[in-house]
C-alpha cells in the first residue's frame, strides 16, 4: 500500500486517515493518539488554540510538524465572515495555507450553511488557499463546490459527533461519481466499522474525531481506525464479490484450478 498516495492540492500523503485534536482528556493523550491513528494530517481549529502567546502552553507544542501537517479548521464560525477571518488568522499563524472550511447553518444539527460555505470557498481560493470544504452530502453542491475551487469534497456522513455511521452511502456514491477531486466522508464516525464502509464504498479519506477522541480508550480507538482505513481501502482495491440472492459453492468441481 506505501504507493497508495492521496494527493490534496501539491501534497502527497500515505495515510488516508485525518485525524482531530478536540475532545481528549489532555494533550498528551491527544498526542499518543495522533501515534497510534498513524496519520499523516491532523487538524486544529484555530478559535480553540492559542497561536498567539506560545510561552504558554499549547496544543501546538504536543504535535510535531516535522511527522503531521498540521490542517487548520474554522470549526465554530456560524458565518462567512467569520469563516474568512479565522482561515486567515490560522495562514498568518504560520500553521498552514490548507484549511478545513466549516461555516456552520445550525447550532443543533451542526449542519453547514452551504450558501456561505460555497462563497466563502470562492474567495479562500482566489486567496490561493488549499480549500477543504466540510458539506453535506448532496451531490449538486458538491460539484458547486469543485467548481468554485475546491481542492476536495468532504461531505458529512452523520452529524458531526453523533457516531451515527455513515446514514446515506448512496449519496456518497453519486458524489463520487459527479466530482474528479478527492471525497473525504467527515463528521459521523463512530467505530471502525464505520470507517471501513466508507472506505469501501470507494472514498478517498475518512475525517474523524469525536469517534475516537471520546472513545472509552481512545488509544487502542485511534488503532483501530488506523486499521479499518487501511483495510477499507484495501477491500476497495482488491474489489468484493457480487451480492447473489442464491448460493454458490466454494469449491466447484469444474472450472477451477486444482479442481
Amino acid at each position: 500500500m506505501s504507493n497508495d498516495i492521496l494527493k490534496i492540492g501539491n501534497k502527497e500523503f500515505s495515510s488516508r486517515l485525518l485525524i482531530g485534536t478536540g475532545k481528549y482528556a489532555t494533550f498528551e493523550e491527544t498526542r499518543r493518539a495522533l501515534e497510534e491513528s498513524g496519520a499523516d494530517i491532523v487538524t486544529v481549529a484555530v478559535r480553540r488554540v492559542n497561536i498567539s502567546d506560545r510561552s504558554k502552553e499549547s496544543l501546538l507544542d504536543y504535535i510535531d510538524t516535522k511527522k503531521y501537517t498540521i490542517l487548520p479548521n474554522t470549526a465554530g464560525c456560524y458565518n462567512v465572515e467569520d469563516a474568512l477571518r479565522t482561515a486567515r488568522l490560522g495562514r498568518e499563524a504560520g500553521l498552514s495555507n490548507l484549511v478545513k472550511l466549516e461555516v456552520i447553518g445550525d447550532e443543533k444539527t451542526l449542519f453547514p450553511d452551504i450558501i456561505g460555505l460555497l462563497e466563502a470557498t470562492k474567495i479562500l481560493v482566489k486567496e490561493g488557499f488549499v480549500v477543504m470544504p466540510y458539506t453535506n452530502d448532496d451531490v449538486i453542491m458538491a460539484k458547486r463546490l469543485e467548481d468554485a475551487g475546491a481542492a476536495v469534497v468532504m461531505p458529512l456522513g452523520a452529524p458531526i459527533g453523533s457516531g451515527l455511521g455513515i446514514r446515506n452511502p448512496y449519496n456518497i456514491k453519486l458524489i463520487m461519481e459527479a466530482v474528479s477531486v478527492p471525497v473525504i466522508v467527515d463528521a459521523g464516525v463512530g467505530t471502525a466499522s464505520d470507517a471501513t464502509l466508507a472506505m469501501e464504498l470507494g472514498v478517498d479519506g475518512v475525517l474523524m474525531n469525536t469517534g475516537v477522541a471520546l472513545a472509552k480508550d481512545p488509544l487502542k480507538m485511534a488503532r483501530a481506525m488506523k486499521l479499518a482505513v487501511e483495510s477499507g481501502r484495501l477491500a476497495y482495491l482488491a474489489g468484493r464479490i457480487p451480492k447473489k440472492l442464491y448460493a454458490s459453492a466454494s469449491s466447484p468441481i469444474e472450472g477451477t484450478i486444482g479442481s
